[in-house]
Formats: structure tokens, C-alpha cells, sequence
């Protein structure tokens, strides 16, 4: 086991995860077994081939649950028996452009997700801490050059940043009213954009630049000077876990809402994420088109509330993130294991924590 701050906190601990044959939610089952914790989950069947879920072993003892997040039964039932004392909520449509094409199904997932969720914990007495992932597109965006903290106006004007800030209102609900008063702690987290070796979702910058390489295709780019507070997989993870520690040995001052992005100041254009790949890997053809799609221009977070109250800094600088991220993919392509690929990384980033 690899020694972090929290690492005592999920040892012979139940946890369950939701959303744990996403990309974050892989890493993150890595993570949590690696800590001694006892892991469930519970997600559909993968949505992309290849997928990390696929290619990491961990998941052949019957505790990965198939099901849909928008099926209370199906889900409370999975909790019930389960029987968690930690859950973290990853499951999710997580994609902008997705959220146009079926709008509606956007919101069933994560809002009414989100809402099933929290019910099943609400009927489940041996829930002590639940972290909720949403992101950092929950406020409403006036683009500004300051970074945005916890206390700043919810919004969205897509349909996809609208969910998230919808169910961080569902979260705030259950957390001061329905579960107030019960041992169960509920905070959200917000973070900014994921990155990381592993991840192959479509229409998503890192992976269409990845297929790009492979295929020798040209990569179109829909937004060239917009900028993100791109962090690695892991120091998102980190923040999770970190909060969901806080939820279990701090208690009720954890249970609220939580910023997690870069905290370098570096901030990086997508056209220069493009670059980047070519400075340590190979570099596509890039052609920029222009987007119908309402999407931010310009987004970063203020994360002094968790480097203040959590003691959580990224392990990775913004610069670091890329060659990590572009090293994990390099490797892949040279035929990699990427289990031994995901545990070295993970150990590095862990040292660097600890």
C-alpha cells in the first residue's frame, strides 16, 4: 500500500463508487484498492473500446454492479446491499457537446441521477461520508479573469453546465434539510478539466488528439485560444479522497462544497495542448472550425479553501500534467501494460503527496 495523508482513513473500509467504468472512476478503484479499502461499483457497461475499466484487473470478485443511475430501484437496491460506509458519485454525462444532442438525457443523469443517489443514501445506515463530483462549470461563467470560489452564483448557459449546477442544488438540499441531523455527510466537489493517460471519450480534446496521432487524421479544433484549468486524473483523485477523509475524521466543517484546481496560475490555450504533445510525442494536423456550440471561453477556479482546510495540493504541476498524460499515452502506443503503466504513475504521483 502506498502512504498518503488519508491513507488510514479507507483501510478494511467498504467504499462504493458510482460511475467506476468511467476514466476517473478506474483510476480512482486503483487508488481506493491500493489504500486496503473494500471496492464496489456501480455504472454502466463501458461506453468506450478501449476502455481503462477493461484493461485494469480488480474486478473479477462480483463487485462491479451494472446498472443505471437513473433506475432508483436498481440503484438503492445495489446500496442496500453494499451496505457502504463511503460512497463517491462519479456517475455522470460528462460531456458538452453530448448535452446538445440529447438534452433531456443529460438532466435525467445528472440531476434525477444525482437526487437517486442521495435517496438511497438517506435509506442506508451504515453511509457515513458521500462526495459528490460535479465541476468547475457550475457557476455562472461572466468570463472573468478571477478564478471562481465556492460562495460565487451557480449557473450555466449550456445544457450540460446547467445539470451540474442543478444538482449541486440537489446536493445542498439533501445536505441541509432530508440528511440534516443524520450521521451521513454529504460535500461536492468541484474540479476542472480532466486529463490523464486512459481516457478515449468522444469529443473530448486529449483523446481526439491521441486518435488524431494514431490514425494520421487531422484534428479539428473547435475553440483554439479557449483556456481550462487542466488538471491530471490523479490530483483530482486526490482531492476526492482527501475530502472523503475530511468527511470521516473531521465531519460536519467537510460537509460542503469544494474547489480543486491548478494551482500554479499556468494557464494554457488548447492550441497549446496541441503543442505540447508535439514537444514530447508526436504533434496531428490541426484544423480549426468553427463551433455552433455556446461553450466558455475562459474558466478557472480558486482553490484556497481546499489547500487551506484540507492540506490538498496537486502532486503535478500544469506543465507536469501534460508530460504524464502525454508519457501514459506514448507508452500505450508502444503496447505498454497498462496496469504496471497506471501503478507506476500512481506511485510516483503518491510520492510526490507524501
Amino acid at each position: 500500500m502506498t502512504s498518503t495523508p488519508f491513507s488510514s482513513t479507507f483501510a478494511g473500509r467498504k467504499v462504493l463508487v458510482t460511475g467506476h467504468t468511467g476514466f476517473c472512476g478506474s483510476w480512482l478503484s486503483m487508488w481506493l484498492r491500493d489504500l486496503g479499502a473494500d471496492v464496489y461499483g456501480f455504472s454502466r457497461a463501458p461506453i468506450t473500446d478501449p476502455a481503462l475499466f477493461d484493461l485494469l484487473p480488480g474486478w473479477d470478485d462480483g463487485h462491479s454492479i451494472i446498472g443505471d443511475i437513473e433506475d432508483f430501484d436498481a440503484l438503492n437496491k445495489a446500496v442496500q446491499t453494499v451496505q457502504p460506509e463511503i460512497i463517491f458519485h462519479l456517475a455522470a454525462q460528462a460531456l458538452v457537446r453530448e448535452s446538445y444532442a440529447d438534452t433531456l438525457g443529460t438532466y435525467r443523469t445528472n440531476v434525477i441521477g444525482t437526487a437517486n443517489l442521495l435517496e438511497a443514501v438517506r435509506h442506508c445506515a451504515t453511509v457515513r461520508a458521500t462526495v459528490a463530483i460535479t465541476t468547475d462549470k457550475v457557476y455562472e461563467n461572466r468570463e472573468w479573469v478571477h478564478p471562481y470560489r465556492e460562495g460565487d452564483e451557480l449557473g450555466g448557459k449550456d445544457p450540460y453546465s446547467a445539470s451540474k449546477a442543478a444538482s449541486e442544488l440537489v446536493i445542498s438540499s439533501y445536505r441541509r434539510t432530508v440528511l440534516d441531523g443524520s450521521k451521513t455527510l454529504v460535500a461536492s466537489a468541484r474540479g476542472g478539466n480532466i486529463i490523464g493517460g486512459g481516457d478515449w471519450s468522444a469529443d473530448r480534446l486529449l483523446p481526439d488528439i491521441v486518435r488524431a496521432i494514431q490514425s494520421g487524421s487531422t484534428l479539428h479544433l473547435r475553440n483554439p485560444n479557449a483556456t481550462r484549468p487542466w488538471q491530471h486524473v490523479l490530483a483530482l483523485c486526490h482531492g476526492y479522497l482527501q475530502l472523503g477523509s475530511a468527511l470521516v475524521e473531521k465531519g460536519a466543517p467537510a460537509a460542503s462544497a469544494w474547489n480543486f484546481g491548478p494551482t500554479d496560475n499556468t494557464v494554457m490555450t488548447t492550441s497549446e495542448i496541441v503543442d505540447a504533445f508535439g514537444q514530447h510525442w508526436k504533434r496531428p494536423n490541426v484544423e480549426v472550425e468553427a463551433s455552433q456550440l455556446i461553450e466558455a471561453q475562459q474558466l478557472a477556479l480558486d482553490s484556497t479553501k481546499a489547500r487551506v482546510e484540507l492540506g490538498w495540493k496537486p502532486g503535478w504541476n500544469t506543465t507536469e500534467t501534460i508530460e504524464k498524460t502525454v508519457e501514459w499515452y506514448a507508452a500505450f502506443d508502444k503496447g505498454a501494460d497498462v496496469h504496471k503503466l497506471c501503478a507506476a504513475q500512481l506511485a510516483e504521483y503518491c510520492a510526490r503527496i507524501a
